[in-house]
């Protein structure tokens, strides 16, 4: 079996974990067919179908199928923004990381929480303050409607194109690995999911299937931790002991391992403003009443995630501890023209030896079904905010300026949903020989570098214009694509050039500056009486963003 299961890519939210592991690259031995991985599955999907009838019956109006008709109560959100955060990768590639290194993981798996004070703090509330449906309509809420629109939606699309092809592979050969079925099925029926999913129920149906996958892999991962923590008599002291008794490294797993600087805070800034900057994930702050209920959200999905990230440290070191060394468990392949020894599929398959180590096929076939279920609730929630980016910002803003009936825009955004679903398809098929690890981290740096300075800064500054919105924006998406296509990542690892042009793998913090001095630098050099007007807006636009008056919905207080 080849060694490359899912680094960074099964979606998610984790670029730089190719420090884990390989990326998913060229075949994966197809498996015997795991029939209690399917069962279990196919019982989510009709459950979520079931969910997805219901919702369907009850999205009638735009307002139903992009925000749920505001009617998600801030648990509920909180639930399935955890859902839509926590991907597959969370769970096998931070529990590999931990793994194979350590400490280290425990490093990454705390830096995914750094983003959301930063929501919770100066985006949520102002947020639902401010918009509608979009992130969009906040960056656009003072500025000309086309030029900022066009630059969202641009931006947007990206970003879910870019999740989608990661997304699609990763599924793909997560199926392979562990279902036993083929590639090309795996990639079809994620795919035709996912626009049920959207096209028939929306926003409300997108939620459910996000809520119920989280409460699944926290039970999961719950259940495996407690199972792990039995074996040492609850005794994290004696986990460790045990682990570092075990692990070929020895005492240096206890111990922060060797990385560039540069690269590590280039890294965290990604994670931290590209949270902030997703566009499926802000979204997700439409679906609620008001801005208490925004912030409600934040909290609440801030404590699920951060017990998930401490369940996959504790994951990590029971497969050290429950599945290293064990018979059958190891396999050496050749890494660099050297042998070393890894588990039997890869390391990113930690998590899954380790649940049948703890609970049996039956178990294993349960994990199995969640990881799959994990990406068809993130693909779902790209596919609506694609969908919405067309349908509300392009087609209703840009092309209709506003006047737009609700029974067209509803149309063009179903019809959207489906070609997303389609290019996903064909994508996911085209890309599935290729190294793709790099989109997500190339994902994580867009949101960074051209959706949050232009977000912050549309709320937070007066001098903002037009003109500085848009070019800065754009220069900040330029930047981190053209950053990372020249740097060891894609320049060496995957166009086979010898030295990079740009040595770091992560260039958040160049192209977040970048963008943040462009948008300045361009605002204020805006002398035209437009740019006064937007300007003299700013103090109405700050008493609603702090005082929820005039917003959709109730007020915040």
């Amino acid at each position: 079996m080849q060694q490359r299961l899912i680094s960074s890519l099964a979606l998610g939210l984790l670029p730089g974990l190719s420090l884990a592991a390989d990326a998913l690259t060229g075949d994966v031995k197809q498996q015997a067919t795991n029939w209690h991985a399917i069962i279990m599955f196919f019982l989510f999907v009709a459950f979520t179908l079931g969910v997805t009838y219901w919702a369907a019956r009850r999205t009638k109006s735009t307002s139903d199928f992009y925000a749920a008709g505001g009617g998600i109560t801030g648990f509920q959100n909180g639930l399935a923004i955890a859902g839509d955060f926590m991907s597959a990768a969370s769970f096998l590639g931070i529990s590999a990381m931990v793994f194979e290194k350590g400490y280290d993981g425990l490093i990454y798996s705390m830096g995914f929480l750094v983003g959301w004070p930063i929501i919770l703090f100066l985006v949520a509330e102002r947020l639902r303050n401010l918009g509608k449906y979009t992130f969009a309509d906040v960056a656009s809420y003072r500025l000309q409607q086309t030029p900022v629109r066009c630059f969202a939606a641009t931006s947007t699309l990206v970003v879910v194109t870019i999740y989608l092809i990661a997304q699609m592979v990763g599924a793909g050969k997560l199926i392979q690995l562990l279902f036993g079925m083929s590639y090309s099925s795996a990639v079809l029926l994620v795919g035709v999911l996912m626009v049920c999913y959207v096209l028939f129920g929306g926003m409300l149906a997108t939620t459910w299937v996000q809520i119920i996958k989280a409460v699944l892999l926290l039970s999961g991962a719950t259940f495996m931790a407690l199972m792990v923590l039995s074996t040492v008599g609850f005794s994290p002291e004696r986990m460790f002991e045990k682990a570092v008794s075990l692990h070929a490294k020895g005492l240096a797993i206890m111990s922060p391992g060797k990385a560039d600087p540069i690269d590590s805070i280039s890294l965290g800034l990604a994670l931290m403003f590209g949270t902030a900057g997703l566009p499926h994930i802000l979204m997700r702050f439409f679906t609620v009443s008001n801005a208490k209920e925004a912030r409600k959200s934040v909290f609440y999905a801030t404590g699920f995630i951060g017990y998930f990230y401490i369940l996959t440290f504790i994951i990590g070191f029971g497969a050290i501890m429950l599945v290293l060394n064990q018979p059958g468990m190891m396999e050496t392949v050749l890494k660099g023209g050297k042998e070393v020894q890894q588990l039997v599929g890869g390391n990113n398959m930690a998590a899954i030896h380790l649940a049948k180590a703890v609970g049996g096929d039956v178990f294993l076939g349960f994990i199995s079904a969640v990881a799959f279920a994990t990406i068809l609730a993130v693909v779902a929630g790209l596919a609506l905010s694609g969908a919405s980016a067309v349908s509300h910002d392009l087609y209703s803003s840009v092309i209709k300026k506003g006047k737009a009936d609700e029974a067209s825009e509803l149309r063009v955004s179903k019809l959207t949903t489906l070609v997303l679903g389609v290019v996903a398809i064909v994508l996911g098929l085209v890309f599935e020989k290729q190294n793709i690890a790099f989109l997500v981290g190339l994902a994580f740096s867009i949101a960074a570098s051209a959706n949050f300075p232009v977000l912050f800064l549309s709320m937070f500054w007066k001098g903002l214009t037009t003109r500085g919105a848009v070019i800065g924006g754009f220069i900040g998406l330029a930047s981190a694509v053209l950053l990372i296509v020249l740097g060891p990542t894609v320049w060496v690892e995957v166009l086979k050039h010898e030295h990079a042009i740009f040595p770091y793998k992560n260039p958040a913090i160049f192209s977040i500056t970048l963008a943040f001095l462009a948008t300045w630098l361009f605002s204020v050099l805006d002398r035209s009486p437009q740019a006064k007007q937007e300007q003299a807006k700013f103090d109405a636009q700050f008493v609603r963003a702090m005082t929820g008056i005039g917003a959709a919905g109730a007020s915040s207080h």
